[in-house]
């Protein structure tokens, strides 16, 4: 597994790397923005570990240029912005997970053992028989596609980059409406109650806990198994 590390931090980066490197990646340090996007546009990796304060080429610029380049490789975004604000600008630039420092090196490697799982260099996502196509911005149930209004399609695709793990509904409700004050209180779950009609053929669950968020896992998944109330 080709991993590039982007991270200015040299004490961090040298731990990270190291600690990688003992899980079975092959890691590519880099310490600036710049040199990165060179990288990532001179040779594949399957994911990507970037900071967003770094010298010469801010992170969020790198994704977009990254992005706009067709480049569709999974970047994990690992940063001190942790605010929902910042979270929701690092994935509308292309980000494909979020983790904010301090974190924990063991989370970390679960990420992006699912992102990987869930992701590939199309930058595709899956999940049960259902698979959202990066290129088109499709979403399909096997070889049917799915009927979706653009706000259900930018809700199932939040819940897809983060499965078997909770979407707060905040940040559900910003990535669908953004700064709209008008949105009425139930939104989201009008939206939810659409979607689980439009998954039934998929495999696919939308998972609510009550009073946290929303959850998206296939059947055969152990958050399925543990599943809460509805």
């Amino acid at each position: 597994m080709k991993l590039l590390l982007v991270e200015d931090d040299f004490d961090l980066s040298g731990v990270l790397s190291r600690s990688l490197l003992q899980r079975g990646y092959e890691v590519l340090c880099c310490a600036d923005g710049a040199e990165a996007l060179a990288l990532l546009r001179k040779r594949p990796f399957d994911v990507v570990v970037l900071d967003l304060t770094l010298p010469k080429l801010d992170g969020l610029e790198l994704l977009r240029r990254l992005r706009d380049d067709g480049k569709r490789t999974p970047v994990l975004v690992l940063t001190a912005r942790g605010a929902v604000g910042e979270r929701i600008a690092g994935l509308n630039a292309g980000a494909d997970d979020y983790l904010a420092k301090p974190f924990d090196l063991d989370e970390l490697v679960a990420r992006l053992q699912a992102l990987t799982r869930r992701l590939g260099h199309d930058g595709d996502l899956r999940c049960g028989l259902l698979r959202y196509d990066a290129a088109s911005g499709v979403f399909w149930c096997q070889a049917c596609p799915l009927e979706l209004s653009p706000r259900e399609a930018e809700l199932l695709k939040s819940l897809m980059a983060s499965v078997d793990r909770v979407v707060p509904k905040e940040d559900l409700r910003a990535a669908v409406f953004g700064g709209d004050d008008a949105v009425q209180a139930d939104a989201v779950e009008v939206l939810v109650h659409r979607l689980r009609k439009k998954l039934v053929a998929t495999k696919v669950e939308i998972l609510t806990l009550r009073g946290v968020g929303y959850l998206l896992c296939d059947d055969a998944s152990q958050a399925a198994a543990q599943r809460g109330p509805r």
